[in-house]
């Protein structure tokens, strides 16, 4: 039996939503992201079709972000396809390939959701023993690895894609140590997940790196591997890029500071970097003549300017929203500067009520402000408004 059903949902999170976009429940569903993938969708639903009902019932879900006729070429070919086969389109890719995944997630059906690419790199064989290992192994995730015996990374093409590959695994196990324990592939996109173990509330992915984000912010229990070889891509080009790089170096950075002290080393960092531009403006205003004091001030917004760049890049990209570009920066520039008009009154409390000697009195007063511009930074600048906050209230 062949099913389709075609649609674009408000939201794909509504019971009602997912009931029409798949009828039939099957055993497993198989979550596909796609972007300009049309000249692999046939191979990719025949292979599934060779290699899984027999074996288990399916469902596959394409939750697809093109901008060519995937999803015609999608609707065209389910017609032969003996499981039930559903595309969402989004017109607004939000959270990239990521993104796609968790309305996916949302979507799908059955107690077992396997994720695989649309390129055929991943082979639709092992979807049955990828569900089989975690029944077996009573695992909340079981990851497809590259990097165990009787795996192999053989389809990247190239030596620097294996090496940006590498680099990637070591970087994302030395940062996360606990949380991808029992993971030697975190960078793999072909992984089964029980849909009891995922919350797509508590995830906010960006791009490309969905296992990443389902490993640190789910916490499934119970993780098992089973080896695959990466294939080559059947058609088409690899949609990796600099930019990809870069949001997942942003998506690393959002991950590793989502508890508040490490958003406060992460802000100390930052706010030591604005020394730079700091120092740098302070130079180029005396060359041209400019008194140290006016040239100190205009230089201490270089830095002041540096450091909300990335404070918005990196640490609170998800909270942005919350309040319009110009009240950010308006709030965090007079943050900034009272910083330093409080440290020195500060300074003098200390030595002369305290009979601190000037040098403790300094680092003391240093250490207080930080902390009192970081919890007014959080507080003032990036959390929701009380209106926004009461009405978020009531709606629950």
């Amino acid at each position: 039996m062949s099913s389709h059903e075609d649609t674009v949902p408000d939201e794909l999170g509504d019971p009602a939503v997912r009931a029409a976009e798949i009828p039939e429940p099957g055993a497993v569903t198989i979550v596909v992201p796609t972007f300009n993938e049309s000249a692999n969708i046939r191979q990719l639903l025949r292979r599934i079709t060779e290699s899984v009902p027999g074996r288990l019932p399916c469902e596959v879900v394409f939750v697809d972000d093109s901008t060519d006729d995937t999803p015609e070429v999608i609707r065209e070919a389910a017609q032969d396809c003996p499981f039930p086969v559903a595309v969402l389109h989004r017109e607004e890719p939000v959270g990239g390939l990521g993104g796609a995944v968790v309305e996916g997630l949302k979507a799908a059906t059955s107690e077992w959701i396997v994720v695989m690419d649309g390129d055929c790199q991943h082979p639709p064989s092992l979807v049955p023993e990828l569900v089989a290992t975690g029944e077996r192994a009573n695992a909340g995730l079981v990851v497809a690895s590259r990097y165990i015996k009787g795996g192999s990374r053989a389809g990247l093409a190239g030596s620097y894609r294996v090496a940006v590959s590498r680099g990637a695994t070591w970087l994302t196990k030395s940062l996360f140590p606990r949380r991808l324990h029992g993971i030697s592939d975190p960078m793999s996109g072909f992984f089964a997940i029980r849909r009891s173990a995922v919350t797509a509330e508590v995830l906010k992915p960006l791009g490309y790196k969905i296992l990443l984000e389902l490993a640190v912010r789910s916490k499934p229990r119970g993780v098992a591997e089973v080896p695959f070889v990466f294939q080559d891509r059947f058609a088409g080009e690899s949609k990796s890029s600099a930019r990809e790089g870069f949001r997942f170096l942003r998506h690393l950075v959002g991950l590793r500071t989502s508890s508040p002290v490490a958003r406060m080393v992460a802000f100390g960092l930052i706010g030591a970097s604005g020394f730079v531009p700091n120092l740098v403006g302070l130079w180029a205003l005396t060359a041209l003549g400019l008194h140290y004091v006016p040239a100190e001030i205009l230089a201490n917004q270089f830095g002041l300017a540096w450091n909300f760049l990335l404070i918005e890049q990196l640490l609170f990209r998800d909270r942005r929203m919350h309040r319009r570009w110009w009240d950010r920066v308006g709030r965090f520039a007079l943050l900034a500067n009272a910083d330093l008009v409080l440290r020195i009154p500060l300074i003098a409390v200390f030595v002369d009520r305290f009979g601190m000697g000037a040098l403790t009195a300094t680092a003391l007063a240093l250490v207080t402000t930080f902390v009192l511009r970081f919890v007014g930074t959080e507080a003032l600048v990036y959390l929701p408004r009380r209106e926004v906050r009461t009405a978020a209230r009531r709606a629950v």
